[in-house]
């Protein structure tokens, strides 16, 4: 369940940190928090997809670790994007 480029596009945007970025590290956990979202909604319709929840739970410790760099590197960063995807409380 890949995410459309639409969608992709404006998760870019959105969270870009100058005019080019597409791979920062903000990006990157806005777009593994889409991809989480609709793989649970899956999840919960399809119970016994076990490759998919093994999926879900890989993105899950990926967002997890890029959410702890960019804790170390700038803890206004991280607040801001944990406050504006509104995860973690």
């Amino acid at each position: 369940m890949p995410l459309d480029t639409t969608k992709k596009q404006e998760l870019i945007n959105s969270h870009q940190t100058h005019g080019t970025d597409t791979g920062s590290v903000e990006v990157q956990v806005a777009m593994l928090s889409e991809r989480i979202s609709q793989l649970s909604g899956h999840l919960q319709k399809n119970i016994h997809d076990f490759s998919s929840r093994q999926g879900l739970l890989k993105m899950i410790g990926r967002r997890k670790r890029l959410l702890g760099y960019l804790r170390g590197v700038s803890q206004e960063r991280y607040s801001n994007l944990i406050a504006k995807l509104g995860i973690r409380g």
